[in-house]
């Protein structure tokens, strides 16, 4: 069972991301206060919960939680200062948005940039133990997607209804045969060289 809470006694906002490993698109970042009563039975690291079940999450968080908000760094900006800033900055631009200012940061993962005023503590694979952090996990995530799946109407040779960015088969494949997007990250090695080869399954 996740837990509410660090300990602390403090004001918590849980922080999480999305979208940090992919080859296309932005990096969304979420921070969230839950109340200490908060529950709901499938909540989980994003990554264990179905699509569904996420969208229902969505709602349920965005509804009950004492403060949440998600801040967007672009693919542009990621080329610019790399993806691990980028996500950092993202993570900065939620706390910021916060209406209720938190006195404690959890983040998932090792790493992290301190935010001005605000302690934090690291937790590797912190959303698979802290709801807070899970639920941040959830609107990156869900808000995430929903942007990816805009882009795919109006670039659906990537796949990105699907993958949502991430560099699967065919969203690499639809680099060589396409090219690059206006929202691929530049910075990012797409797998074009390998992909140039003819591939077993093509050959047969």
């Amino acid at each position: 069972m996740l837990q509410l809470s660090f300990g602390s006694g403090l004001l918590e906002a849980g922080c999480d991301e999305a979208g940090r490993g992919c080859l296309a698109g932005p990096v969304y970042a979420a921070a969230v206060i839950l109340p200490p009563d908060f529950h709901h039975p499938l909540l989980n690291d994003s990554k264990q919960v179905t699509e569904a079940n996420r969208g229902e999450l969505r709602i349920f968080i965005e509804e009950n939680a004492l403060a949440w908000a998600v801040g967007i760094v672009d693919h542009k900006e990621i080329d610019r200062i790399n993806i691990l800033k980028a996500s950092f900055k993202a993570m900065h631009k939620a706390v910021k948005a916060l209406h209720t200012k938190p006195s404690l940061l959890l983040i998932d993962g090792n790493r992290f940039a301190p935010y001005r005023g605000i302690g934090h503590h690291c937790i590797i694979k912190g959303d698979a133990l802290f709801a807070p952090i899970a639920a941040a996990s959830i609107l990156a995530k869900t808000q995430r997607d929903e942007y990816m799946q805009e882009l795919h109407e109006k670039h659906p040779h990537y796949g990105w209804n699907e993958n949502k960015g991430y560099g699967t088969l065919k969203h690499r494949r639809g680099i060589v045969e396409h090219g690059l997007s206006p929202y691929h990250r530049k910075s990012f090695s797409t797998g074009t060289q390998q992909l140039s080869l003819p591939l077993a399954e093509d050959i047969a």
